[in-house]
């Protein structure tokens, strides 16, 4: 991750989003069945069928997306997420990098600080479009772990991006895994009521695997 702003700190967040983007494409078509048998448990079981739809067009078309700068990069990947993907997640996964796309607006370099505003964004937009709050048992319970963790060591801290990024992957993994204690209040599992305590959220789940995909894929591009 660059803190710069010259030229080639420019090309360096650029390879950087893309391989970030790249990474939680591929691990979203990888874990398809995982994901779905998930939701399955108290939803209609095509969460992780419908990011994968999503997410596999995004690698079709990956070399051919407008790279002109990391947001203009962003948007194009949220505008072929809400076509392609079914059901809310296409909305809320759209939203997510359409906001994420509009934060980065003309940066010229992606540093900790910028990363954080990115996803605050995105957070921001999750929340709006779905109507969710912490604690509703959704995506964004595992997220907002992550963004606090990870700005907490790598902004106000003194870690490394890459450790920080691995602790923020542990504290997702944690606060995914805390969704089992909860009840639904968005999404079908909401129907459910008592019933969906005792099974984690599918989506809080997507950002635990993803960030901990992220870990390895960036490890040695820090």
């Amino acid at each position: 991750m660059s803190d710069g702003s010259t030229p080639s700190a420019a090309v360096g967040s650029m390879l950087i989003t893309e391989q970030v983007v790249r990474c939680i494409a591929q691990t979203a078509v990888e874990n398809e069945a995982h994901f779905s048998a998930l939701d399955s448990v108290v939803g209609d079981g095509d969460f992780g069928f419908s990011l994968a739809r999503g997410f596999e067009k995004v690698l079709a078309e990956f070399d051919s997306l407008d790279r002109s700068n990391v947001g203009t990069f962003l948007k194009k990947v949220a505008v072929i997420i809400t076509s392609r993907c079914g059901g809310t997640s296409g909305p809320i996964w759209g939203t997510a990098f359409l906001r994420a796309g509009g934060a980065a607006a003309e940066l010229q370099a992606i540093g900790p600080a910028q990363v954080v505003l990115m996803l605050r964004a995105a957070f921001n937009g999750i929340a709006q479009r779905g109507g969710a709050s912490l604690g509703d048992k959704t995506l964004l319970d595992a997220l907002g772990p992550f963004i606090d963790c990870f700005e907490r060591e790598a902004v106000n801290g003194s870690s490394p991006p890459l450790l920080a990024l691995e602790r923020a992957s542990e504290a997702a993994d944690l606060a995914a895994r805390a969704t089992s204690e909860l009840v639904a209040k968005r999404g079908r599992a909401a129907y459910t009521g008592e019933r969906s305590r005792g099974s984690v959220d599918p989506g809080a789940t997507a950002v635990a695997v993803i960030a901990k995909s992220l870990c390895s894929a960036l490890r040695g591009t820090a």
